[in-house]
C-alpha cells in the first residue's frame, strides 16, 4: 500500500496524471492541426521515447488509442478525421514493433469533447489522439 501511494504521489507531482485519470493508467497525447492527421517528427519521436521508457510495456499494459476532433466540418467529416488520426498513430506504433493485437482504438470524432469547443484553445486541445496505457489485470 505504501509503495502504491508513493508511486501515485510521484506521478501526480510529475504531471503525468490528468484530471479524471485512474492512478494505474498512463497517458500521452498527440496533437494535430485543424483538419490534419499529420504527426510531426518531434511528437512521433517523443511518443516512441515515452513508450521505450516504460519497463515491460508489452507484458504489463494494453495500449488504447482514443481520438478526438473539434466540431469544425460536421459529423461525417470528423468521424473520418478521427479514424485517420488514430490510424496514423497506430502506424507509428506498428512501425516501432508494437504488435497489432496490443492496440485498441476508439474514435470519438466530435462527440464527447474533453475541452470546451467554444474557444480556439479548447478546440486545439480536442484535436488529439490519447495514447493510454492500462495495466493488464491477471
Amino acid at each position: 500500500m505504501y509503495m502504491r501511494s508513493y508511486l501515485f504521489l510521484i506521478l501526480l507531482s510529475s504531471g503525468v496524471l490528468a484530471f479524471g485519470q485512474h492512478a494505474e493508467e498512463i497517458r500521452k497525447s498527440i496533437y494535430f492541426g485543424g483538419g490534419s492527421y499529420f504527426v510531426d517528427e518531434v511528437q512521433a519521436t517523443d511518443l516512441l521515447n515515452w513508450l521505450d521508457s516504460i519497463p515491460n510495456l508489452l507484458t504489463k499494459y494494453e495500449i488504447h488509442l482514443i481520438s478526438h476532433t473539434d466540431p469544425i466540418g460536421g459529423k461525417a467529416y470528423n468521424e473520418w478525421l478521427s479514424e485517420m488520426r488514430s490510424a496514423v498513430v497506430k502506424e507509428i506504433l506498428l512501425n516501432h514493433q508494437i504488435p497489432e493485437n496490443k492496440i485498441t482504438i476508439k474514435d470519438w470524432g466530435l462527440e464527447n469533447p474533453v475541452y470546451s469547443n467554444t474557444t480556439r484553445h479548447g478546440m486545439s486541445l480536442n484535436r488529439r489522439v490519447d495514447v493510454i496505457l492500462y495495466p493488464i489485470v491477471y
